[in-house]
């Protein structure tokens, strides 16, 4: 696929790593850490650290960290997937600070109870780590699994949040 040419970056020092924000003119577009799987290539974007938009992903990214922020309002974009996996990624946003899901149970949220692993797939795929929060999706018996950061991130994020 070709990639969108209107897409700028900045880098972001999370407590958890280095971590890549992009942004379109519709919105917040990638939030990914250093080495996460399917992370986009965004070495051909040019970074803009002074973007208004990357400027308050930013700060919200870091008034997270910090324990200040449990939600997220910023503009999203969520173009880059096919219509199920924008269908998962806007129900992982229904997922608050703090509550987990298991991927059966968000299948069958979303009247797919048999798609249980093109949700886990679509929720691998999710391009806007801690923003739209797929960490919050556990696997059976609430097992620690498929977190495309890495499984030591995910257990820091919802340790963050008071879940382990």
């Amino acid at each position: 696929m070709k990639q969108p040419v209107d897409i700028v970056t900045a880098t972001f020092i999370s407590p958890l790593g280095l971590m890549r924000l992009a942004t379109r003119p519709q919105g917040l577009c990638g939030v990914w850490f250093e080495g996460q799987r399917h992370q986009t290539d965004a070495g051909a974007w040019p970074t803009v650290a002074d973007h208004p938009l990357l400027q308050q992903a930013t700060v919200q990214l870091a008034q997270y960290f910090a324990g200040q922020r449990r939600q997220f309002e910023l503009a999203l974009d969520l173009s880059a997937g096919t219509p199920f996996q924008q269908a998962v990624w806007q129900a992982l946003q229904s997922l608050a600070f703090g509550q987990t899901s298991s991927y059966s149970t968000l299948s069958t949220q979303m009247g797919r109870p048999t798609a249980v692993r093109a949700l886990s797939g679509a929720v691998a795929r999710n391009p806007l780590s801690i923003v739209v929060p797929c960490h919050r999706v556990l696997g059976a018996n609430g097992a620690l699994t498929g977190y495309a950061g890495g499984l030591a991130r995910k257990a820091a994020l919802l340790k963050l949040e008071g879940r382990l």
